[in-house]
């Protein structure tokens, strides 16, 4: 191999290099707060622009777990989520008043309607799924590709990081076929206590004229929330 071709392979090597270690950076960055506790009101449009609205709460803590249940409207009402670790999934349907674990088969469909998917409400870390490779950059922003490791529904993501809070300002989400299908943008960052986080999440699905934005209120961090909250008993509440 002559010079040029080793000078070639050593810039493609850095760049995934970097991509890599961008992405860790990403997910450090997400799971930095120990808890958090925060309310959301989300808003459901379809084709023909309905509008359906939801309210709910949320925790997180270390990283690795989060309890979504819905509040409002009474049709919805004490419909949950759990994320446990190890990619253990739960939730609670009050017309069934059963917990089901969720399987990993169906870990990629949507939750209780909305553009989200188990996988994507669940307390993820996207270096462990996914390989990174940085494809273009500016001022402001690092544009990644995202490989996944193992099974997915996505054949490729690609990602925009803000390069001062190291935050996914937007990320797209391509099918096996290599079509765009989704789209997810994070905006309204605020700082509380030390973390930057985003506020309103917009969640796009382009196949089916569809979104769902979920906006982020009442946000604290680093408060006590005890260990029964992340149970299936507590699911049921």
């Amino acid at each position: 191999m002559g010079i040029l071709g080793k000078v070639m392979c050593i810039l493609i090597a850095t760049k995934a290099m970097d991509g890599n270690v961008i992405i860790k950076k990403v997910d450090s960055t997400f799971n930095a707060p120990k808890t958090k506790k925060a309310t959301f009101c989300m808003e459901l449009k379809d084709a023909s622009g309905n509008i359906e609205k939801r309210k709910g709460i949320t925790y997180e803590a270390n990283g690795n777990r989060r309890l979504l249940k819905f509040t409002e409207p009474a049709s919805i009402r004490k419909i949950a989520f759990l994320s446990l670790p190890n990619d253990v999934m739960y939730i609670y349907l009050p017309s069934f008043r059963k917990v089901r674990r969720i399987a990993t088969s169906v870990k990629n469909t949507n939750f209780a309607g909305t553009d989200f998917t188990y996988d994507e409400l669940s307390t993820m870390e996207y270096s462990k799924k996914y390989r990174a490779k940085l494809l273009s950059q500016n001022d402001s922003v690092w544009v990644l590709k995202l490989l996944p490791k193992s099974n997915s529904a996505y054949h490729h993501l690609i990602m925009h990081v803000d390069k001062k809070h190291y935050i996914p300002l937007k990320i797209e989400f391509y099918d096996k076929s290599g079509t765009l299908w989704k789209v997810l943008e994070e905006k309204n960052i605020k700082k509380i206590k030390e973390y930057y986080v985003p506020t309103l999440l917009i969640m796009k699905d382009l196949k089916k004229k569809h979104q769902t934005k979920m906006d982020i209120k009442n946000l604290e961090l680093d408060i006590n929330i005890p260990e029964k909250v992340f149970t299936r008993r507590y699911l049921r509440r």
